[in-house]
């Protein structure tokens, strides 16, 4: 099974408030919308570039995994998002083929999508997350 295309990039931010003008009005880009994903401790922003959407990432828990990676290696690229079919054999063909996976079942990400990531340690050092859609319309 190969990739479908590149969803989104994701750029840790602490703040999207501070950064949201940098991508709307100097780069020019479509804001699609806020959105907060509980399950993963952050507050999201979309913006449209073409066919893939960057999103910023913004922690609003001081233990989530965004916030301990910006203390960590401060703002910027958090990770590369593609789209698959068939999210739950995508991982097991991942797994199988000896990549360590950081989520062995979908989760639910933002809009409406089924989400895993790939430990990086597998993927020569970037954070690499698995997208499938749902039929759902999105909310952005």
């Amino acid at each position: 099974m190969s990739v479908k295309s590149l969803n989104h990039i994701g750029i840790a931010v602490r703040s999207i408030d501070d950064q949201k003008s940098f991508y709307e009005g100097a780069l020019g880009l479509e804001f699609e919308g806020l959105e907060d994903v509980p399950s993963q401790k952050v507050r999201v922003a979309f913006f449209r570039a073409g066919d893939v959407r960057i999103e910023l990432l913004e922690p609003t828990e001081p233990d989530s995994t965004v916030a301990k990676f910006l203390e960590k290696r401060g703002e910027g690229l958090h990770h590369l998002a593609f789209t698959v079919e068939d999210i739950r054999a995508r991982i097991a063909e991942l797994r199988e083929s000896g990549l360590r996976m950081i989520d062995d079942e979908p989760r639910p990400g933002s809009h409406h999508m089924q989400i895993a990531f790939v430990h990086p340690k597998s993927s020569f050092g970037v954070l690499t997350e698995l997208c499938e859609p749902s039929n759902e319309p999105s909310q952005a």
